[in-house]
């Protein structure tokens, strides 16, 4: 047996119930398409300018006491950086290693099998992400620093200075245990 209900809404709602007009299907679809649009659009928008500001570390560093000059690039969202040229490419007349007069590798990587790799081309900067604007200076974190004297990485941040320059930190754990270096844009 079904059961029965009674409307009890006054009859000023069901009036205006009854004078809702029909929506048209086509009309709502138009709607969901352009919203969505309109979001794609802000989201790309809103991802050129952050890497547009990333980009901002681009290009060739010396760093300090000229003793290298790194060309820092992006690839895949992320930034890296590797030696273009050394102020001295090879190894000096004398050196304990006996390589006298050739040129410069990765000697105390310790991954044996990149012993031979040269130091000019080395990717030494890793996997650096643009993280914003903190207190007027951009800020690139969660990658890695290698230095080949000593054959380790660090972690890294950069934050790139009002006079052009740019701060790097390489550090183990904390930022607090770690060495900085400024390099200037090369000219």
């Amino acid at each position: 047996m079904m059961k029965k209900y009674l409307d009890v809404r006054p009859s000023s709602i069901k009036a205006k119930v009854a004078a809702l007009p029909a929506v048209n299907p086509v009309i709502i679809i138009i709607k969901a398409v352009l919203l969505s649009a309109l979001v794609a659009l802000v989201w790309v928008l809103s991802t050129s300018l952050v890497l547009a500001s990333g980009d901002k570390i681009m290009g060739s560093w010396v760093t300090p006491d000229d003793k290298a000059v790194v060309e820092i690039y992006q690839q895949d969202g992320k930034y890296f950086g590797k030696f273009m040229s050394l102020k001295e490419p090879l190894y000096p007349v004398g050196d304990k290693s006996g390589l006298d007069g050739q040129v410069k590798v990765d000697r105390n990587n310790p991954d044996a099998t990149k012993h031979t790799q040269p130091i000019i081309g080395l990717v030494m900067l890793n996997g650096m992400e643009y993280a914003g604007q903190k207190k007027g200076k951009h800020q690139w974190k969660g990658g890695t620093i290698y230095d080949p004297g000593n054959g380790k990485a660090y972690k890294c941040t950069i934050k790139l200075n009002a006079d052009g320059t740019l701060d790097l930190r390489g550090y183990i754990g904390i930022s607090l245990f770690g060495r900085s270096q400024t390099w200037r844009a090369q000219q």
